[in-house]
């Protein structure tokens, strides 16, 4: 099956054409226009220049998609979109140039959550994934414990209740003076640092496997200024070592209570903060320590493009699910983002 995939949920927009059939995992194309350099003169995201630039480009990335395919919309079976959550002026660009295309051409139309899009990016690696199986979900605006039913039934055990683990990592980046996003950069200070500079109280919520990352923000950009107002040097690298070793062990500690509680065997990282270096090292040794397998996207599907939500597609159709010509937008899809 030929799924054309389109996201446009926060600051990527993207277009894929993914074949997904039985055993089949096949990427055709992934084109991605990143606005990362127009909203890194902000600090971060603005919405409504986000939503601008996608509809500046999405057309022409489309196309583009199509083309390095080698594929026509003749031969396109259904067109694939997220529709939640996400920025709503961003994800209704997405969505009514989704629509357009359905309708011009006469092809079903596949909503797609965001999130589940994050986790089906594991497909492509791992094709012999099948559900029942955990998945942790960390990214800019979303952070997650799911139980997986199946490919298209997700639980939510556990939540972040303020921040998510990719926006703290972000607003600390910003204290500590990184361009935006800081995510990368705070992953290549912490690996020069020292992780035990400074102890931070984790990120977990006791006898809940939710997550709370709003007061450790806090708590690193209580340090930075306390340091600034003394005048005494801010040793950035220990700083960021220390507070991604905290966020680390939080996800560590709240996937062991989780596994204490279901014994599950599978386990998937997804999102953009699953890129980062130090969780991917912690949560492998927590995953080889217990035994359990663990499927972690490519780091290029970590963050938003439109494969993943072509792959999430593909099972969204096969489940039977269609959506017609009043599909909307919703900025936000309800607990945990499910």
């Amino acid at each position: 099956m030929i799924i054309l995939a389109i996201e446009s949920s926060c600051d990527e927009t993207s277009a894929a054409v993914v074949e997904m059939d039985g055993e089949k995992r096949v990427i055709h194309s992934n084109q991605i226009s990143s606005q990362v350099a127009t909203h890194a003169l902000y600090g971060g995201v603005v919405p409504e220049i986000a939503g601008r630039a996608h509809a500046e480009c999405i057309s022409r990335l489309t196309y583009a998609a199509l083309d390095e395919a080698k594929m026509s919309m003749k031969e396109i079976d259904a067109i694939a979109v997220t529709c939640t959550p996400g920025l709503i002026g961003a994800l209704l660009v997405g969505v009514n140039f989704a629509k357009g295309l359905a309708y011009a051409y006469g092809k079903p139309l596949i909503s797609v959550n965001h999130v589940k899009g994050h986790v089906a990016a594991a497909y492509f690696e791992y094709p012999e994934l099948r559900a029942p199986f955990f998945a942790m979900i960390a990214s800019g605006g979303h952070t997650s414990l799911t139980y997986v039913k199946s490919a298209t039934d997700f639980e939510p055990v556990g939540r972040t209740r303020d921040d998510a683990a990719g926006e703290a990592f972000d607003k600390v980046g910003r204290v500590l003076g990184l361009s935006y996003p800081g995510g990368a950069e705070m992953d290549r200070l912490a690996s020069a640092g020292n992780p035990d500079f400074i102890k931070f109280a984790p990120a977990v919520i006791a006898d809940t496997l939710d997550f709370s990352f709003s007061g450790l923000k806090s708590a690193v950009i209580n340090y930075v200024h306390v340091t600034q107002m003394k005048k005494n040097e801010i040793r950035r690298e220990d700083v960021a070592a220390s507070f991604t070793k905290t966020v680390v062990s939080s996800v560590v500690k709240n996937l062991e209570k989780a596994y204490e509680i279901y014994r599950y065997d599978t386990l998937v990282l997804a999102g953009g903060v699953a890129a980062n270096s130090h969780l991917r090292e912690g949560v492998s040794n927590f995953a080889s320590s217990y035994n359990i397998k663990l499927c972690i996207p490519a780091k290029a599907l970590c963050s938003d493009n439109a494969a993943m939500i072509g792959a999430q597609g593909y099972f969204e159709y096969m489940a039977g699910k269609r959506a017609n010509l009043t599909l909307n937008a919703k900025a936000s899809s309800g607990k945990a983002a499910f």
